[in-house]
């Protein structure tokens, strides 16, 4: 089986699932990947190595500054005829799977050239009776337009009645075990001002912060270390720190549910997909809202005792590799075993419905 997999790189979320999901499928050998990364310089990739000689396109992406998108910076960066360029070269014979995690030239070659795409991640869950921002018009069409795929699996804290799938989180970010340290917190708000919020952490004393992001240097700045992206020191931070403070992205979130821990999130203003996390974390429950930081707010989130309840996802970059390599479950009976896992009745979607379940996960026309 040879698969073309595309994946987002706009933020370090998709990549994290990525890598899960390539090591899920590296257990299978008949199984050949051809990976496409787009959505940010090539450069500015970081461990990499488990893709191989994976390909980069520009792609797509947006523009922000200080927490907030900026439409029509956004708008002025995109390059519309190199992606149209690079969806028509991009040829798919060859290819059993064509799968997307929300990547536009994977997903626009396969509706170009009438192939099903698997569309593979948090955006594909953001669909009607799930807690969605609809202020954001823009937001909205974007979400549709961007990387439009046929079969959806789409991953979410709940399935909100949907045949949706839980989170995938990597081996690498389970808990150790270890106890948390006391008074210390790991913050990642790489579309926040990093200024700004390192002179709002050092006037929070009696604290210690584990700060990342793209472009920080290592360094101690009073209270706060700063530390560039990487994999393997974010998730020693994370497993160490009793508190999260961070942007509404998906994946750290689902970590951090995993390890119990108190979450502070910020959603990205103008960003319909974090403006919907927001919603769907406050109507389950899981994390505190901020739709500004300061000193009052991060520290009335800090004083909240360190102990959360622990979800318990199960492994389903697994379960979605054995799926996609040789297992003719249905999309909904796959969803309501996995809910199960996790100690949640599942959505009621019967497997006897499979015709409906599966038309249920397509995207409309």
């Amino acid at each position: 089986m040879k698969i073309l997999y595309g994946v987002q790189g706009t933020g370090n979320g998709h990549l994290t699932r990525a890598r899960a999901m390539a090591r899920a499928l590296a257990c299978y050998p008949q199984v050949r990947i051809d990976w496409l990364f787009s959505g940010r310089a090539r450069e500015d990739f970081f461990d990499m190595e488990c893709f191989g000689a994976w390909q980069w396109r520009r792609g797509l992406s947006f523009s922000t500054r200080a927490g907030r998108v900026l439409p029509l910076a956004t708008l002025r960066q995109l390059a519309p005829r190199e992606l149209l360029r690079d969806v028509r070269a991009l040829d798919l014979d060859g290819y059993d799977r064509v799968i997307s995690d929300f990547e536009p030239v994977t997903a626009w070659a396969a509706r170009t050239q009438r192939r099903d795409c698997i569309g593979l991640g948090h955006q594909y869950a953001l669909q009607p009776g799930v807690p969605r921002s609809r202020r954001n018009v823009v937001g909205s069409l974007v979400l549709r337009a961007c990387a439009p795929v046929g079969t959806r699996l789409g991953l979410h804290w709940h399935h909100f009645g949907l045949p949706l799938l839980p989170p995938i989180v990597d081996a690498d970010a389970r808990p150790t075990g270890l106890p948390a340290a006391p008074r210390e917190a790991l913050v990642y708000l790489p579309f926040e001002d990093p200024e700004r919020v390192i002179a709002l952490l050092r006037a929070i004393p009696g604290w210690r912060f584990a700060m990342f992001g793209p472009g920080l240097d290592p360094a101690q700045r009073g209270n706060v270390a700063t530390h560039p992206v990487g994999r393997a020191a974010f998730v020693a931070a994370l497993d160490r720190a009793s508190h999260i403070v961070c942007n509404c992205g998906f994946e750290l979130i689902s970590e951090a549910l995993c390890h119990g821990k108190r979450i502070l999130a910020k959603p990205l203003a103008g960003q319909m997909e974090q403006l919907s996390n927001a919603l769907a974390l406050e109507a389950l429950g899981f994390a505190r809202i901020a739709r500004r930081l300061d000193t009052h707010v991060i520290g009335d989130f800090l004083a909240l005792d360190a102990t959360a309840p622990r979800r318990q996802w199960p492994d389903v970059a697994a379960a979605i590799a054995a799926w996609l390599v040789e297992s003719e479950e249905p999309l909904p009976a796959l969803s309501a075993r996995l809910w199960r896992e996790c100690g949640i009745p599942g959505p009621p979607c019967a497997p006897a419905d499979a015709a409906a379940g599966r038309e249920a996960l397509r995207a409309p026309a």
